[in-house]
């Protein structure tokens, strides 16, 4: 973490909003935490009705979505070799967070997460407990400005060695006009061959009437608006790199554990490597 918890160039983090509904307090609320507000559960209660299976199905699908992140680091580290990770959007601390995973395979890895959730930043010290052999560290940082997120995880990270950088649940609050092909392209371009880009994203395409509705309430309620995207659209933000198999697929679908219950996911999961 820098000093004063902010990257250069940068405002120092806003307060917390109770007020309104924020999209990482109500993912934490959905995975039963307890760093949210009243304000939090009541906008999540009332518009994920409409989602399929209701607020019951929204949880199944945020805990695959979580599942999925672990077994894509869990690839990273245990068959791609990666023991550096940028996480951006890494949201409110849970269970099995990125460092956690690496680190249990390769306890020298090494991890800096980025968000600009004052209240992320407020939990951000137990972001912090990794291994002796590793390292972890959090800035306080907006995807829309890559440049000095860049730089200040070039204090942490070393980037003519291969690394990943992890885009779970957050591109789906940049609008086309936001231009995350552009963003992308600018994380990617400083990175050394072998170097891997792992995306998570709501579908557009996947009980699309549902969740339409479902999104549109949100976005009126939220802090944050959401855009949804279709397969094709989310597997053209890995433009240049080479998907790894199975491609771009439901969060379940994404190399599932052995036994593990196949279900039906409103989210979009894809690994690409930078090729030599």
């Amino acid at each position: 973490m820098t000093s004063n918890g902010t990257p250069a160039g940068t405002a120092e983090p806003p307060e917390i909003d109770t007020s309104v509904a924020h999209a990482a307090r109500v993912y934490d609320y959905l995975l039963g935490g307890r760093a949210n507000f009243k304000v939090d559960r009541e906008v999540a209660e009332r518009v994920y009705a409409a989602f399929p299976g209701g607020i019951d199905g929204v949880r199944a699908d945020v805990r695959a979505h979580r599942a999925a992140l672990g077994r894509v680091v869990r690839y990273l580290v245990r068959d791609a070799g990666i023991t550096q990770f940028l996480d951006i959007g890494t949201g409110i601390p849970k269970e099995n967070n990125v460092h956690e995973v690496a680190q249990r395979d390769a306890p020298d890895a090494r991890i800096v997460y980025v968000d600009k959730d004052p209240i992320v930043l407020a939990h951000a010290h137990k972001l912090l407990r990794g291994t002796k052999q590793g390292a972890t560290s959090y800035v306080y940082g907006d995807l829309h400005e890559p440049g000095p997120i860049m730089r200040e995880a070039a204090n942490t990270l070393d980037f003519s060695k291969p690394a990943a950088v992890m885009l779970f649940g957050i591109l789906h609050f940049f609008s086309d006009a936001d231009d995350p092909r552009g963003l992308i392209g600018q994380l990617t371009a400083p990175l050394t061959p072998g170097s891997y880009l792992a995306i998570s994203h709501l579908a557009s395409d996947v009980h699309a009437d549902e969740m339409s509705e479902t999104f549109k309430g949100l976005s009126a309620r939220m802090a944050e608006n959401v855009t949804l995207r279709s397969h094709d659209e989310v597997a053209a933000l890995f433009s240049g790199l080479e998907l790894v198999e199975p491609g771009v697929v439901q969060a379940a679908q994404w190399r599932p554990d052995a036994g593990a219950a196949a279900i039906t996911s409103q989210v979009w999961v894809g690994v690409g490597r930078k090729a030599g």
